[in-house]
């Protein structure tokens, strides 16, 4: 995970004092999720999401999740969760003034599981094939997010530098035919290369895009 990610992760963590833990189902408050989401509910970041998810303390990994959805007194809606253990929330102020919660089914135990927060291109553009103002559009979004948290948090935000795309396969080796390499399911493509680029073959659509960072 890249040191943006990382950075997020130690920076958004959803503490659970104050969550209902019930075997291995937790309960915790909607408004936490929104009070991070709905930075991203502008035009400026309209391609990006926070991916919500649980590390395994002492490991690193992802905690399994079963199933997660958001619950009020009149309705329960299920969310998605992906293979990876992953899942997002809708930005609705609705359901902070109604209190709902969001309630995680794990696979393991609430106390060996982390709650943290990952910023990524949304799923709608990830793809094959990318345009020299695709790529650009994309470095923008995460740069006018930095920018913004870094208005209020300067001395702690990185500043991004680039693009990093990951893919699925973990173990892919590859050279796009415009001669950038990818090593172990991971492409890093520098804002310079993006700002000469004249686009961007890969070989299936990434897993998921994510910010280059640097201090």
């Amino acid at each position: 995970m890249i040191r943006a990610a990382l950075f997020l992760a130690s920076s958004f963590v959803i503490g659970f004092s104050s969550t209902q833990v019930v075997a291995e189902t937790i309960d915790v408050e909607y408004s936490r999720f929104y009070s991070h989401v709905k930075k991203l509910d502008n035009e400026d970041t309209q391609a990006l999401q926070f991916a919500f998810g649980f590390v395994r303390v002492g490991e690193g990994r992802l905690c399994g999740v079963n199933a997660a959805s958001i619950v009020t007194d009149k309705k329960t809606m299920e969310l998605e969760v992906s293979d990876e253990g992953r899942f997002t929330v809708p930005t609705e102020r609705a359901l902070k003034l109604a209190n709902a919660l969001v309630r995680i089914d794990l696979v393991e135990r609430a106390n060996v599981c982390d709650m943290s927060v990952q910023l990524e291109t949304k799923p709608e553009y990830l793809k094959q094939y990318y345009k020299k103002e695709e790529l650009t559009f994309l470095y923008e979004q995460y740069e006018a997010f930095f920018n913004e948290m870094g208005s209020f948090l300067s001395f702690m935000m990185p500043s991004v530098k680039g693009l990093m795309i990951q893919f699925d396969d973990k173990n892919l080796d590859f050279i796009t035919p415009q001669g950038v390499q990818i090593n172990n399911g991971v492409l890093q493509i520098e804002q310079d290369w993006i700002d000469d680029a004249k686009g961007l073959t890969l070989p299936h659509a990434p897993l998921r895009i994510t910010a280059m960072a640097s201090s």
